[in-house]
C-alpha cells in the first residue's frame, strides 16, 4: 500500500525532468550546436547516474526538513507535482526544489512542524545560487576563450567545441541527478525502501520527463534571454552544473532554473553583452518568487478541501 504513496513523486520527477532539462541542454540546442533527440537521449541516461551516485547527501535535507506522516508528504509532492505543471504550461523555468519546500513547509504549518534551520540554509542557498553560477561562468568563459583563440586552429576549435558540448551535456546531466534527486524522494528516507531504491526511482522518473522535455521552456532558457553563439552557449551550462555539483555534495538541493539563469548572464557580462532581454527575465524572476508561493497556496487549499 506505501507503494500508491510514490506515485505523486514519480509525477513531481517527470515534472522536474521535463521542466528543468532546458537548464542541461537549451542553449546549445537552440543555437543549433547539438541534436535535440541526441540530447535527451545522452541526458537522461546520466541523470540516472548522478542521482545513483551523486545523490545521497541531498536525501537527508529534505527528509529533515519537515515532520509529517507519510500521507502528508505524498500530498505535498502531489501539490509541487501541480506547481511544476502550471509553470511549465506558462514555459516559465520553474524549480522543483522551490515546489517542494512550500508545498513541505505550508502542510507542515497544519499538520505537523519543520526544521527551521534547514529551511533557513535552503533560502541562503536559493540567494546564492544564480550569484555562484554568474561567477563559475564569467571566469570559466574566460580560462577556455584564452585556450580556445591562442592554442586551437579554426579546424581545431569546431571539434572541440562539439565534444566539450557533449561532455558538459553529461556533466551537467549527473549533475542535475545528483542536486535534484532528493526533490523526488527525498521525503520518504527513514519511512519505507532503501536510499538506493529512492534514488533509482527518483531518477529513473527524471529521465523519463527529459525524455518529454517541455521545448516552451528550452526556448526560453535557450534563447529568449540572450542569443548566444555556441562556445557561449556551452559555457553556460558548464557554469550551471558546476554551481549544482557543488551543492550537491553540501547536500542541498537547489534550483537548476536559477543557475542556469545565473550562468547565461555571466556569459553575457564575459563578452561585454548587455543587451539582455528585461522581459523574459522578469518572466523567469516572477517563476522563482511564484513557484514556492503558488506550491503553498495549493497546499493549503488541497488541505482544506481533504478536510
Amino acid at each position: 500500500m506505501n507503494f500508491l504513496f510514490l506515485v505523486p513523486a514519480v509525477l513531481l520527477g517527470w515534472s522536474l525532468g521535463s521542466n528543468n532539462s532546458s537548464n542541461i541542454f537549451g542553449p546549445p540546442v537552440s543555437s543549433g550546436l547539438v541534436s535535440y533527440k541526441k540530447a535527451i537521449i545522452v541526458s537522461s541516461v546520466f541523470v540516472i547516474v548522478g542521482s545513483i551516485l551523486g545523490g545521497r547527501n541531498g536525501l537527508n535535507t529534505l527528509s529533515n526538513l519537515a515532520e509529517l506522516d507519510i500521507f502528508f508528504l505524498s500530498l505535498s509532492l502531489l501539490c509541487a507535482f501541480l506547481t511544476m505543471t502550471i509553470m511549465s504550461f506558462f514555459g516559465l523555468p520553474a524549480s522543483a526544489t522551490q515546489a517542494v519546500v512550500g508545498a513541505l513547509v505550508s502542510v507542515s504549518l497544519l499538520k505537523g512542524s519543520f526544521d527551521t534551520k534547514i529551511l533557513i540554509d535552503i533560502f541562503i542557498s536559493w540567494i546564492f545560487t544564480p550569484i555562484g553560477a554568474l561567477v563559475f561562468s564569467l571566469i570559466l568563459y574566460k580560462i577556455f576563450a584564452l585556450i580556445f583563440r591562442k592554442f586551437l586552429g579554426v579546424a581545431t576549435q569546431d571539434r572541440f567545441i562539439k565534444v566539450l558540448t557533449w561532455v558538459v551535456i553529461g556533466y551537467s546531466s549527473y549533475s542535475l541527478g545528483a542536486n535534484n534527486v532528493a526533490n523526488v524522494t527525498g521525503v520518504f528516507t527513514n519511512i519505507f525502501l532503501t536510499p538506493i531504491l529512492l534514488l533509482l526511482i527518483g531518477g529513473l522518473s527524471i529521465a523519463f520527463g527529459i525524455l518529454t522535455t517541455n521545448k516552451k521552456v528550452l526556448n526560453t532558457v535557450g534563447k529568449g534571454i540572450i542569443e548566444l553563439d555556441h562556445f557561449s552557449s556551452v559555457i553556460s551550462i558548464l557554469g550551471a552544473s558546476m554551481t549544482l555539483w557543488v551543492y550537491s555534495l553540501i547536500g542541498i538541493p537547489v534550483s537548476a532554473a536559477q543557475a542556469i539563469i545565473g550562468s547565461i548572464i555571466g556569459v553575457g557580462l564575459a563578452t561585454g553583452t548587455r543587451t539582455f532581454d528585461t522581459k523574459v527575465i522578469l518572466k523567469v524572476i516572477f517563476g522563482w518568487v511564484g513557484t514556492p508561493l503558488a506550491s503553498g497556496i495549493i497546499s493549503l487549499l488541497v488541505v482544506y478541501i481533504l478536510e
